[in-house]
């Protein structure tokens, strides 16, 4: 399952992040590690952005980023 199922609301475990090379050096960066609890808050009208509450705080992904990041429930 990756992070772009999940529903406004529900929550899990950041299992693996997919992508190789500079966007997954710069996912790792905002916070979004293995082993992570992630909460998706809200998703944009049209789906993109999705905002999380990971780390305490607010972050806003795109579908492609947010279809790369593999978790569990």
């Amino acid at each position: 399952m990756t992070l772009k199922d999940l529903k406004p609301g529900q929550e899990g475990t950041v299992v693996s992040i997919g992508e190789r090379g500079p966007m997954r050096r710069r996912i790792m960066d905002m916070g979004v590690t293995p082993g992570t609890s992630i909460k998706v808050i809200k998703v944009a009208p049209l789906g993109d952005p999705i905002e999380v509450n990971v780390r305490g705080y607010e972050l806003s992904l795109r579908k492609d980023e947010a279809e790369n990041i593999q978790i569990s429930m």
